[in-house]
């Protein structure tokens, strides 16, 4: 056999294998994952199974709360929020984890070189002698690790999810925050329209209190009548402190979370405007929808098939592993030899790696990563019953609230109707004054409880629309950093690095 035909069946020996475990490259182990179905009503509660229910408006809900400041507010919190921030960070963390992932499915390559100036010296019985050369060495290595049974794919895989579930918490963040945002506007717009009441209120108790003053100064009243009715006057005046404080923080939480400092917004909302409003009645869908509208419901999911595949990642570490390694290396004892008149050497192989005994380590990382997956789907089922509770109880919190809102609109008119005859009664002198404190007193509460009951259903109609899944669909740049650092490269340090 001559030397080229040694030099074939070498080849041969070598290419065979490696092209066999190059087809084998193509396996994966593991399960692979499946979206899972699960069981959904087919209606709310409340809804006719006969009718068929509309789509939900979700697309920028909070405009139809028809209040130009609120709309603004929500997209300066957008914009500055923090939580959204961090968010934004976690999206490009997750990004640069699957490019990270993804790039062990291909070789990686190294470069080497080096220049040593080397002396010898020989002693002999005539003295010593020495010589000195300079060597100049470059060389090439390269490495491949083929993905024999899959596990760098589910590496890759499991990034992917990862990154998608990054995805769904920065729009679970811009739910939340949006819904903050709303409901901190219409408490703080509530509170200004309970201080304008109870104002109100204690003005015309004082006005009363005048009057009786006057009516004891003719004889028709006693010092204490007019005493009861300054304490009233005083009593309702002292619920304006409490609910300035109120208003305070509801405003301060609005600054901070479009990302300003507490007393930003101040001034801007001091001038007092009405309660939001929304238009009713909404459509709400079904069931079924949240599934794909809710955010953490898709993050959830989104877990759950990451774990998934990191299960196969696992149990591809029990299995053999193949790599192919190559290297070239050149020598010369002149630089300009390196590429003629120099020595060459190269190897290139397959590395076989094939776990014997490990005390079960490798077997235990596998239930390790199936106990995982079974706690993100059980996370999974859970989010689901909780975004169906949150929309039953949204739908029944804001259904009843107008039942009730309906109800107290008619006791305020009634009261204040009743107010009105009890102070005519009381200047004719037909009345006594414990009647027409009463009568005030009873219109007080009505209308404070009425403006409370307007402030619960513009907060239920925000809730509703969460629970939904209804948060900003606007565009989100998440590429931009925070932070943008300057000199990275290669420099001379001036001064110590650290202070």
């Amino acid at each position: 056999m001559t030397g080229f035909e040694r030099g074939l069946v070498a080849a041969r020996r070598t290419v065979v294998p490696i092209f066999t475990a190059v087809l084998l490259a193509g396996c994966v182990v593991g399960p692979d994952y499946q979206k899972p179905l699960l069981p959904m009503p087919a209606n709310w509660s409340g809804q006719k199974p006969a009718k068929a229910a509309r789509p939900a408006q979700l697309s920028k809900w909070w405009q139809r709360l028809r209040d130009p400041q609120l709309n603004t507010l929500v997209e300066e919190a957008v914009t500055g929020n923090l939580d959204v921030a961090t968010a934004k960070a976690r999206i490009r963390e997750a990004r640069a984890s699957y490019r990270q992932s993804a790039g062990t499915l291909f070789p990686s390559a190294d470069g080497s070189a080096s220049a040593t100036r080397n002396k010898t010296a020989a002693t002999a019985s005539g003295g010593t002698a020495s010589d000195a050369y300079s060597q100049y060495q470059a060389g090439f290595d390269a490495s491949w690790e083929l993905d024999l049974f899959g596990a760098n794919r589910r590496s890759v895989e499991a990034a992917r999810y990862g990154m998608d579930a990054s995805e769904e918490e920065l729009r679970s963040t811009l739910l939340t925050l949006v819904g903050d945002v709303a409901s901190s506007y219409a408490q703080a717009r509530g509170y200004q329209a309970r201080i304008q009441l109870a104002r109100r209120a204690a003005a015309s108790q004082k006005q009363t209190a005048v009057l009786t003053r006057a009516m004891a100064q003719a004889g028709t009243a006693t010092a204490a009548d007019v005493a009861k009715a300054m304490g009233q006057a005083s009593s309702t005046e002292a619920d304006v402190p409490s609910l300035e404080a109120g208003y305070a923080e509801a405003v301060h939480r609005l600054a901070v979370l479009t990302g300003r400092p507490p007393s930003a917004l101040n001034e801007r909302l001091r001038r007092s405007a009405p309660i939001p409003t929304p238009r009713l009645p909404i459509p709400a869908g079904i069931p079924a929808d949240i599934l794909l509208a809710r955010p953490d419901v898709r993050m959830a999911e989104r877990q759950y098939a990451q774990y998934t595949a990191k299960i196969g990642q696992a149990e591809a570490a029990r299995y053999p592993s193949v790599s192919l390694t190559g290297d070239i290396d050149t020598s010369a004892f002149k630089l300009g030899d390196l590429g003629k008149n120099s020595s060459i050497g190269w190897s290139f192989g397959p590395t076989l790696s094939v776990p014997l005994f490990n005390a079960g380590q490798l077997k235990a990382a596998v239930e390790v990563a199936k106990a995982q997956r079974d706690q993100y789907f059980i996370a999974y089922q859970a989010s689901v019953l909780t975004a169906l509770e949150d929309v039953e109880n949204a739908l029944v919190a804001l259904r009843q609230e107008r039942i009730r809102n309906s109800k107290l609109a008619s006791s305020a008119k009634s009261y204040a109707d009743a107010a009105h005859l009890e102070g005519a009664l009381y200047k004719a002198g037909e009345t006594s004054l414990l009647e027409v404190l009463d009568a005030e007193r009873s219109l007080y509460s009505a209308e404070d409880d009425l403006l409370q009951s307007r402030i619960a259903i513009a907060t239920d109609y925000i809730a509703l629309n969460k629970a939904l899944g209804g948060g900003w669909d606007g565009t989100i740049n998440a590429a931009k950093p925070e932070i943008v650092d300057v000199k990275t490269g290669p420099r001379l340090v001036s001064k110590p690095v650290t202070q």
